[in-house]
């Protein structure tokens, strides 16, 4: 007879487990049921404990929130959509539960008491708890936590991170609406762009086949770079920068610093005197009256002259040994 008591002891344990096995079954598919009509599913501080408690057979996701809007947490704003499509689309994709997962949420003026009970400061906060028990139970019960450090997470960023915590089950994909509006908005937009194009093109053509607009524009960038635009944007130098004296000085002593100011002047002089070059090359040939293309031909010398002495007491201000000057700027 000293065998019964054995036998009685292994029966309690096998229904004690068997209980609390269909115990675990029984809350996992009321929480499934209630995810069919509304997902995630809303928690309150007691639902809550009935959801993470052990044992349980399931993956439990669960959305710690603030929403209201004198806890002015933006984050929990932001990621809350994505939150809801995440849970939709995993519930849509899998009704028959085969992946035995959870999706909820529980806000702060819902669950005041699990908020202190858990020390947490701050929201949004995502637990994933593992399953304790079954053919996917984890070798801890701490649940895994989501870190939003960087800011709020797309459902597809939080989708991999859960599929990656559960590898032997299956994963929905994220299936997000159609955004009708930004379709709309796009098909507008190259509808208009076209015809627009087709209207201004006996316009724009010209302009473009133009080979002095060309000259223009290749002339405009040859004299930003040659003049150290580039090398303003690299090195981040000032605009200009005082003498010492209570004044401002426009150039920079030495041919390794420069201000902004004086690229735009050297880029000023450079094309006043290419401008005076074309003009003595191209426009005065062209001039009929002798006497009006002798005046053009003294006005752009003296343009030119007066502009290169200039451009070499830039020079000189650049390298104070540099012997030579022309007047009018010695």
């Amino acid at each position: 007879m000293r065998w019964v008591p054995a036998f009685l002891s292994a029966a309690l344990v096998a229904a004690a487990a068997s209980n609390s096995k269909k115990s675990s079954e029984e809350r996992f598919s009321a929480f499934h049921t209630k995810s069919l009509s509304s997902t995630p599913v809303k928690l309150s501080d007691s639902s809550y404990r009935d959801l993470t408690k052990t044992p349980r057979d399931y993956t439990a996701a669960v959305l710690l929130t603030a929403m209201d809007t004198r806890f002015g947490c933006q984050l929990c704003r932001e990621f809350q959509p994505e939150w809801d499509l995440l849970s939709r689309s995993w519930i849509k994709g899998d009704k028959s539960a085969k992946s035995r997962i959870v999706f909820s949420t529980l806000d702060f003026s819902d669950g005041r008491d699990t908020f202190m009970a858990l020390g947490l400061q701050t929201a949004p906060v995502l637990f994933l708890f593992p399953p304790t028990v079954g053919d996917h139970a984890a070798s801890s019960a701490e649940p895994l936590r989501y870190d939003f450090t960087a800011g709020p997470p797309s459902a597809e960023m939080v989708h991999a991170w859960v599929a990656r915590h559960m590898p032997d089950r299956p994963h929905p994909p994220i299936s997000r609406p159609i955004n009708w509006i930004r379709w709309i908005t796009t098909i507008v937009a190259i509808a208009g762009s076209v015809t627009a194009g087709f209207v201004a093109w006996p316009i724009v053509l010209p302009i473009v086949q133009n080979r002095n607009v060309w000259a223009a524009i290749s002339l405009i960038a040859i004299l930003l770079f040659t003049s150290g635009h580039m090398f303003n944007h690299i090195r981040q130098v000032p605009y200009v920068a005082g003498d010492g004296k209570g004044g401002v000085t426009y150039f920079a002593s030495g041919f390794q610093n420069q201000y902004g100011m004086e690229t735009q002047v050297v880029a000023a002089m450079y094309g006043i005197l290419s401008f005076a070059a074309i003009s003595l090359a191209v426009k005065v040939p062209r001039i009929a009256d002798p006497k009006s293309q002798s005046i053009a031909v003294i006005a752009w010398g003296g343009v030119l002259f007066i502009m290169y002495s200039f451009l070499l007491s830039v020079f000189r201000i650049k390298n104070a040994g540099y012997p030579f000057a022309i007047p009018p700027f010695m």
